[in-house]
């Protein structure tokens, strides 16, 4: 694996960061959690450091609600989805007065903090492009609601990495929408919401998950100019 994931600060002294890479980089990733498990999770630790062998350098944080948890606090849920926009805006303004305005820098998150990552960055100019993990389209304790009108309304470049039975969206639900063109997919076959396959599929969920840096850093090299 790559470089070993440090600990920084950055702009921000109450806000913790994980990164997996160098910051004198060409091409960085901020990367938010999912609902339930925090930037530590074994998901985001491996896929960061599949990205930083890929020359892409991975700024994970944690929205508050989740860095409570992280520290002993209560577990309170995550709150309305206009605080999280406004905490990963701040987040992306760190990071960008961290790496320069050469730099290109992709907003990107799990599940949850992928819907975020579409809210808070699509008409920021700064931002290169969009890489979502998992995109919550149809949440399974709500099969009456859908979020497609995050993803349909898209401005900018966007990569979504989808497991084929992912339970909150998979090929039949994707199938339905009205993408734009620059929203592009990357299935991974049999994957679940963690892009785990069974393993009966004959693909090993590392397998999987290089698949998706692959796919990750493919999309992030189109928007090197």
């Amino acid at each position: 694996m790559g470089k070993k994931t440090s600990v920084s600060d950055l702009a921000a002294p109450a806000r913790r960061w994980l990164v997996s890479g160098k910051i004198v980089r060409r091409t960085h990733l901020v990367l938010a959690h999912g609902a339930g498990a925090g930037m530590e999770s074994a998901f985001l630790e491996h896929l960061s450091g599949l990205l930083d062998e890929r020359d892409i350098t991975v700024h994970r944080f944690e929205f508050p609600y989740m860095a409570a948890r992280s520290t002993g606090g209560s577990r309170r849920p995550a709150p309305r989805a206009e605080t999280l926009v406004d905490d990963y805006r701040t987040a992306l303004s760190e990071v960008r007065s961290e790496i320069g305005r050469t730099a290109q820098l992709f907003a990107g998150g799990k599940s949850m903090g992928g819907r975020i990552a579409c809210l808070a960055a699509d008409r920021d100019p700064a931002v290169a492009g969009i890489v979502v993990l998992g995109f919550p389209l149809v949440p399974p304790r709500k099969p009456g609601s859908s979020r497609a009108d995050v993803i349909e309304g898209l401005l900018r470049p966007a990569l979504i990495v989808q497991g084929t039975r992912d339970a909150f969206g998979g090929r039949e639900a994707f199938g339905r929408l009205h993408l734009p063109p620059q929203v592009e997919m990357l299935w991974i076959e049999d994957g679940d919401h963690d892009l785990k396959p069974r393993k009966a599929s004959g693909l090993t969920h590392d397998a999987a998950l290089a698949i998706a840096a692959d796919g990750i850093a493919r999309f992030c090299s189109r928007g090197i100019s």
